[in-house]
């Protein structure tokens, strides 16, 4: 049976229909390329205008005059390599937490069909029905019991219990073959050797995705570091642009973000290929 088209394999035989398909197809893909890089260009030459270039109407595409001053002062004054510093501490933190203890509960619920598991399973999957917003009082309480305001735990503890990633990687370990596990086991591997050995090994793809959606949401993140860090020097890069920004010329802000967001941009370009092979992986099963 033939795949239906838009255009028929016949109009693509012909030189006109075929220049027709690749000039049409190569102007979409300019379009959304250009919607796409055109916002990325605007901040990255913004910080390179001068405060009166910055704001002026109708603005400028090409700054008149390349400044890399907003660069260096952004550097400098904002203090960002401190911040990010304390971003990655704290991104690198959850993600291993999270990690861990999702990969763990997720391989129990899966493979060791713990008693009351489907019961358990739906009491972590309905705390995604909780707005996020409705908790954010609980966990402030908790954590300034437990005295950890100002404290990389405060991030790394919440972040550690993520139903979904829990779900997502159990739908994974649900799709991996019975047969191999089975092998594992007469050859006298036990619970804990399958999970490190076979189960880790062939899930990579989701790992990857996961520790991508716990990076970003850390680095994203706003209103809770806001609430656990009132001291300043152990801010993220999100609270201290805001906190920092009030006296910075406008150029030096934008600067500040352009340098905030390379590492998201950048993990991404680099692990583009796991992204998309982790969202398709478990998609059939076998």
């Amino acid at each position: 049976m033939s795949t239906r088209t838009l255009v028929s394999p016949a109009a693509l035989a012909r030189p006109r229909g075929r220049a027709t398909y690749w000039t049409v197809f190569t102007a979409i893909v300019l379009l959304f390329a250009l919607a796409f890089l055109f916002p990325v260009y605007w901040m990255a030459t913004g910080a390179m205008k001068s405060p009166d270039e910055v704001t002026r109407t109708p603005p400028t595409i090409v700054p008149e005059e390349w400044h890399l001053s907003g660069y260096t002062d952004a550097w400098d004054l904002m203090q960002l390599p401190t911040h990010l510093w304390n971003t990655v501490v704290q991104a690198a933190g959850a993600w291993l937490f999270q990690l861990v203890l999702c990969t763990a509960a997720a391989y129990a619920l899966s493979r060791l069909r713990p008693v009351f598991g489907k019961v358990i399973l739906g009491g972590i999957l309905a705390t995604l029905m909780v707005p996020a917003q409705a908790l954010v009082v609980p966990k402030y309480l908790t954590v300034a019991d437990l005295g950890l305001l100002n404290d990389p735990l405060a991030i790394w503890l919440p972040a550690a219990a993520n139903a979904f990633n829990l779900y997502l990687l159990k739908r994974f370990f649900d799709q991996i073959p019975r047969d191999v596990l089975e092998a594992a086991e007469i050859d006298g591997a036990g619970k804990l050797r399958i999970l490190w050995s076979i189960v880790l090994p062939m899930s990579r793809p989701v790992l990857g995705v996961v520790s991508i959606f716990a990076l970003v949401a850390v680095w994203q993140d706003f209103l809770w570091p806001l609430m656990v860090f009132s001291d300043t020097d152990k801010q993220p890069i999100s609270v201290a642009l805001v906190q920092l920004s009030q006296n910075i010329q406008l150029t030096v802000l934008i600067a500040a973000m352009v340098i905030a967001s390379i590492p998201m941009v950048a993990m991404f370009l680099i692990f583009q290929r796991h992204i998309i092979a982790g969202i398709s992986a478990g998609s059939t099963k076998g």
